[in-house]
C-alpha cells in the first residue's frame, strides 16, 4: 500500500518535542548493503569510497515496545542516498525512503513511524539530524528479512522494490565459521555502544523505487546489532 497523502512520512530531521512521547526500546539487528567497496568507509567516519553513497538499509526488531504498544517481530527498511561525510557534517544531497512491515496494524505503524521519524528522541533522531534528507516516500510493504544463526549469511526482499543478499566476508586465511567483526566503530550506524560489527559482501543489491534504481553484487555490506531506548536515549 502505498502512502496517501494524508499519511506524512517520518520527519528525519529530528523531534521538535518530546515531551508527550512515551519510554520505548527497540533491540534487533541492523544491516545494510551500499556501494561502498568492502569494507565501507563511512563506518569508519570516513568519507564513502566513491564521494557518494547509497543503499538499503534494513532494521529487523526482534524485541520492541512503544508504552504499551509490542513492537516485536517487525521489520522497517530504508532506501537512500547521500554525498560527503555525514560524520564530519558534510552530508549533503540525502533522499530517503521508507517501508513500515505490513504485517503492522495502525498503532504500530504510527509508534515505528515516530520513532524512525526521529520525534520520538533516541539515536534515530540524531541519525536523522545528520542526514536530515529529503523524504521521497512512505510505504507499508511485506518485508522478507532472513539472518543466520551464525552470521553466515543475511538478507532482505521487498517485492518489486528492494532485495539484498549478503555472504560473510572470508578471505584465504579466514577458518570455518569464522567471521570478520569490528568492536567500537567510529561511524556505527546503529549509534554509540553498538557491535560488534559483522562484515559481509553483497551477492545481490538491487531497488528500483521512488527514484533508487541500482542492480549491483560485490560491494559493502555489514550488520551491527542495536538495542536503543527513548525518548532520552537512555
Amino acid at each position: 500500500m502505498t502512502t496517501s497523502s494524508t499519511q506524512s512520512a517520518p520527519d528525519t530531521q529530528g523531534a521538535q518535542s518530546t515531551q508527550n512521547i512515551p519510554k520505548w526500546h527497540l533491540k534487533g539487528e541492523w544491516f545494510d548493503a551500499c556501494k561502498c567497496a568492502v569494507p565501507c568507509p563511512c563506518s569508519f567516519a570516513q568519507p564513502p569510497t566513491y564521494g557518494d553513497c547509497n543503499g538499503i538499509l534494513l532494521w529487523q526488531i526482534r524485541e520492541g515496545s512503544y508504552g504499551d504498544t509490542r513492537l516485536d517481530g517487525l521489520n522497517v527498511a530504508m532506501l537512500g542516498s547521500f554525498t560527503g561525510n555525514p560524520w564530519a557534517g558534510g552530508a549533503k544531497d540525502a533522499y530517503a525512503a521508507f517501508f513500515i512491515d505490513d504485517r503492522a496494524d495502525d498503532t504500530q505503524r504510527a509508534a515505528l513511524q515516530t520513532i524512525f521519524g526521529g520525534e520520538a528522541g533516541g539515536w534515530p533522531e540524531q541519525f536523522g539530524a545528520m542526514l536530515n534528507p529529503e523524504m521521497r516516500g512512505l510505504e507499508s510493504a511485506p518485508i522478507e528479512v532472513s539472518i543466520d544463526d551464525d552470521l553466515g549469511t543475511w538478507r532482505m526482499r521487498i517485492p518489486e522494490k528492494a532485495e539484498a543478499v549478503v555472504e560473510a566476508l572470508t578471505g584465504p586465511t579466514t577458518q570455518e565459521g569464522e567471521r570478520v567483526q569490528v568492536h567500537h566503530l567510529p561511524g556505527s550506524e546503529t549509534g554509540p555502544g553498538q557491535g560488534p560489527a559483522t562484515w559481509g559482501k553483497a551477492t545481490t543489491d538491487r531497488a528500483d523505487a521512488y527514484g533508487f534504481e541500482w542492480d549491483r553484487s560485490g560491494y559493502s555490506s555489514k550488520l551491527i546489532p542495536f538495542d536503543w531506548y527513548g525518548p532520552d536515549g537512555a
